[in-house]
C-alpha cells in the first residue's frame, strides 16, 4: 500500500496563489527547496493537475544539466524526470517529444478518485503531489488523500486563490507543526484520510 501525499504553500490567510493564479508572491524560500527535494526522494509517483504539470515539464527536465543550478535543483530535477507522472485533466495531451513522454499518463477528472485507488493500492514509493488545488480539492473533500501538508509562509494577500475552491468542511487531524530548519515556512502536517 501506498500513501498519497498532497503539499500546498499558502499565504497566512490561506491563499495559495495570489490574484490571477499569481505564483510569484508565494513565500517560496530554501527551506522549501529541502522539503520538496525530501518529498520527491519518498515518492514514486507525482500525481499533478494539467496547470502544474505544464510548469513542471516546461522548467525542471532542463535543470540538471545546467551549470548555473546549485546542486539541490539539479537533484530534484534529476528526481522529476526519474519518478513516473500521473495527470489529471480533460483536455491534456502529453507531446510525444516531452523528456516526460514515456513515463507520463493522463487520466479524465471523473476517473481521478479511481486512478487515486489503483496507485496507492499498489507497491512503491508515496504518490506526491504539489500544489494542483483543482485537482486535490475533490480527492480532500472525497477523503483520498492520506497526508496534507501545508506550508504556510509569512505573507498576507488579502485575496488569490483558495485552497478549496467550493466552501467545503474538510476534517483534518493534526499530526506536526513545525518550522522547517533556515526557513520562514511553518509545515503543518494533517491526517485527511475520512475517519
Amino acid at each position: 500500500m501506498r500513501r498519497l501525499t498532497a503539499t500546498v504553500i499558502t499565504s497566512l490567510d490561506g491563499f495559495v496563489a495570489g490574484p490571477g493564479g499569481d505564483l510569484s508572491v508565494m513565500p517560496f524560500d530554501e527551506g522549501f527547496n529541502v522539503y520538496a527535494q525530501e518529498r520527491l526522494e519518498a515518492a514514486g509517483t507525482l500525481l499533478a493537475g494539467r496547470t502544474t504539470y505544464a510548469d513542471f515539464v516546461a522548467y525542471w527536465p532542463g535543470i540538471a544539466d545546467d551549470p548555473s543550478q546549485d546542486d539541490r535543483q539539479r537533484a530534484i530535477s534529476r528526481r522529476h524526470d526519474a519518478v513516473d507522472k500521473v495527470v489529471v485533466s480533460d483536455s491534456y495531451v502529453v507531446d510525444p517529444a516531452s523528456p516526460w513522454a514515456g513515463i507520463t499518463r493522463v487520466v479524465p477528472r471523473a476517473a481521478a478518485a479511481d486512478a487515486v485507488a489503483e496507485l496507492t493500492a499498489g507497491e512503491g514509493g508515496d504518490v506526491v503531489a504539489f500544489g494542483s488545488t483543482t485537482t486535490l480539492g475533490p480527492l480532500l473533500v472525497a477523503g483520498l488523500v492520506d497526508e496534507l501538508h501545508v506550508l504556510v509562509g509569512p505573507a498576507l494577500l488579502g485575496a488569490g486563490v483558495p485552497l478549496l475552491a467550493e466552501p467545503t468542511r474538510v476534517p483534518l487531524r493534526l499530526l506536526e507543526a513545525r518550522r522547517l530548519p533556515d526557513s520562514s515556512l511553518v509545515l503543518h502536517r494533517y491526517d485527511a484520510r475520512r475517519v
